[in-house]
């Protein structure tokens, strides 16, 4: 039986997740299906491209309301990667999209003050400043340094939502963590060991 349900709505990473998820021995199924969502034990909602294109798919497929039916109601574990946390917030930019609403936040894009020194999208490593602790992120040490590939982030409201900050000319949350609703801007399959280990904890909890 599988511990960890990877959302398929066509717009995820899901080869590197699915094979990250294997390594580390947890059990992943990968699913399209509404009904496999609504009983899940864990979710992992990745993510890559358009936020509105997301969000359209997520709701003619039918995984939107099984999505509210195991995060809301049942108050089972997700964990949002790159776009799939963006789509925890109230809105985006990117479309002047309408999102989950689950995280009381906007998706914004990055507006930089220097573009030679800060190219859009930021693209490689960085650390993240931890702001709380986590059972996400037991076990890390104080800044552990994950792989990031993104042009937009969140801009939160409710500050007690950040797990975790990075500075890319301005601050912004890396990883977020409300109740059950766990998020991360950057991509822990593709962030070595220390993105095993938070993944690890992830099925652990």
């Amino acid at each position: 039986m599988s511990n960890v349900t990877i959302v398929d709505y066509g717009m995820g990473n899901l080869h590197s997740v699915l094979k990250k998820f294997r390594r580390i021995g947890a059990t992943p199924l990968v699913s399209s299906s509404p009904g496999d969502v609504a009983t899940a034990a864990k979710l992992i909602l990745p993510g890559v491209g358009h936020f509105g294109e997301a969000m359209r798919r997520l709701e003619g497929s039918g995984l939107r309301a099984s999505l509210e039916e195991a995060v809301m109601v049942r108050r089972v574990p997700i964990l949002g990667i790159c776009l799939g946390m963006q789509l925890f917030a109230t809105r985006s930019e990117e479309g002047a999209s309408k999102g989950l609403g689950w995280i009381d936040a906007d998706v914004v894009r990055f507006r930089v003050s220097d573009t030679i020194r800060f190219k859009v999208p930021h693209m490689g490593w960085n650390t993240m400043d931890m702001k709380k602790t986590s059972e996400l992120t037991q076990g890390l040490p104080p800044e552990p340094e994950f792989y990031f590939a993104h042009a937009y982030h969140l801009a939160c409201r409710d500050h007690s939502d950040v797990l975790g900050e990075t500075a890319y000319d301005c601050v912004f949350p890396s990883a977020i963590q409300r109740n059950n609703i766990y998020g991360v801007q950057f991509h822990p399959e593709k962030s070595h060991e220390i993105g095993e280990s938070m993944l690890r904890n992830f099925v652990a909890l």
